[in-house]
């Protein structure tokens, strides 16, 4: 079976790997879901607009401390959704909460924003759709996971590697079929040169920018540009550096194509080796080990130098003793040991039915139709109420481990997870740092309590 035709037949078999038309049969005849945005940034309206592209919906209000761009957002919102009525702005997701009624909210915050938005959202009833990685600490991502229980609320994370089109199609063809053999390793990386190098002088906030909000939960520090908009992952006050950035996607992209559960054993080592100047805090060198048991799971970043396989600087490896499987954001290759035929894929475009997607600014395109695919399954199980291809439990077990590597790299030892107790086995020291402390007036959300 070549490529067309396995993705022909999958769509067929309802596995939504193409774009079916703007208006997906499911939804027909439902009126539009009501859309609650917190967070109206880079991600928020290339994820937001991916929605309208495949399902009915309304966003009704947008919240963002940047009025600038939630203005920005809801114009551009405004011009694609069928009602073309501009989203209500809020600078409070308390008060949008409280204001509205919404069948989805939509969260696109900054990280260390995602916990409280997300508990308050279903604790509204809402089913919602939030950026990865869920949380900046182990335990913001357990109370999370206990409220989506608790309220019985749907919740996709985007770590749509789960919807990616041509990545499915290597799990059918390469994995499945068992052409990889006997699987005993895997390595995930990044060579991306995305840390910042600068030290800005700090500055004043610009007045389109609560930045007390903006701070939050998180410790308080002088403004710098570097910070807002997107800079905000070169500190760790506010996310976990590139390993919960970038090996988030990765990691999790092997846990579901090899079916792994929770790490037992993360070991890391590393720092910031190149550039001690800038003021970003997160490191630009780092090794990490998750240990699965049969399947240890490699991580490394340098954000310097070169990537070992050009073709491959942000990506997975999965070794069998009978080939390779190579895979990323853009195409995957699977090389035979001792020589044979190879077999690739390529990401998926669909410029035919969205032509949108060619001059929309700043959208990652080969991302546009996984996105598409992965709202599609978040659609359908708020209607069968099943639970979504990149569940919050999900979520919660890849953030968890690379929160966990970060932990290891600063403590320099293997920490030992107990997933059922959730904690670190016999280490008080690594326990303490589960739940960083958060800033008043807010408070750290408790899974006994949400």
């Amino acid at each position: 079976m070549n490529r067309r035709q396995f993705i022909k037949s999958a769509a067929a078999a309802g596995l939504a790997l193409s774009g079916a038309g703007a208006w997906n049969p499911l939804f027909a005849g439902q009126r539009p879901k009501r859309v609650g945005m917190i967070g109206s940034g880079w991600y928020g309206k290339s994820a937001q607009l991916r929605l309208h592209q495949v399902a009915p919906a309304e966003v009704v209000a947008i919240c963002d401390v940047d009025s600038r761009m939630a203005a920005e957002a809801a114009e551009i919102i405004a011009g694609r959704q069928a009602s073309r009525k501009t989203p209500k702005l809020y600078g409070d997701f308390r008060k949008m909460l409280k204001d509205e009624q919404f069948d989805i909210v939509h969260i696109a915050t900054p990280d260390h924003w995602h916990a409280l938005t997300m508990i308050e959202a279903v604790k509204a009833g809402a089913d919602v759709y939030v950026e990865k990685p869920i949380s900046v600490d182990v335990v913001e991502g357990r109370a999370m996971l206990a409220a989506a229980r608790k309220y019985k609320r749907v919740v996709q994370v985007n770590m749509q590697r789960r919807s990616t089109p041509h990545l499915v199609e290597a799990v059918e063809t390469v994995i499945k079929p068992g052409l990889l053999g006997k699987i005993r390793y895997a390595e995930v990386c990044c060579y991306y040169q995305m840390r910042s190098r600068s030290r800005p002088a700090d500055a004043t906030p610009p007045e389109h920018l609560d930045y007390e909000m903006w701070t939050g939960p998180a410790p308080m520090r002088p403004f710098s540009r570097t910070m807002h908009p997107r800079g905000w992952r070169a500190f760790m006050e506010y996310s976990n550096g590139i390993v919960g950035d970038m090996c988030v996607h990765m990691l999790d992209m092997v846990r579901w194509m090899l079916d792994l559960g929770w790490p037992r054993r993360i070991s890391s080592s590393g720092g910031i080796l190149m550039d001690p100047e800038s003021e970003a805090n997160i490191t630009d060198t780092q090794t990490a080990t998750f240990d699965f048991g049969d399947v240890p799971v490699v991580w490394t970043h340098r954000t310097w130098g070169t990537a070992p396989d050009p073709q491959y600087p942000w990506a997975g490896f999965i070794y069998g003793d009978k080939g390779t499987l190579k895979a990323d954001v853009h195409r995957w290759e699977f090389v035979p040991q001792g020589g044979g035929e190879r077999m690739s894929g390529k990401a998926l475009y669909e410029y035919d039915k969205y032509p949108e997607d060619e001059t929309e600014k700043d959208l990652e395109r080969h991302v546009a139709a996984p996105m598409r695919a992965h709202w599609r399954n978040f659609l359908a199980c708020i209607e069968s109420r099943e639970r979504p291809v990149s569940d919050i439990e999900q979520g919660y077990i890849t953030a968890t481990a690379c929160i966990l590597a970060n932990i290891a790299c600063d403590l320099k030892r293997t920490l030992v997870w107990d997933p059922d107790a959730g904690q670190v086995v016999g280490d008080p020291e690594a326990n303490q740092r589960l739940a960083r402390p958060y800033r008043s007036p807010w408070t750290h959300p408790d899974p006994a309590q949400v």
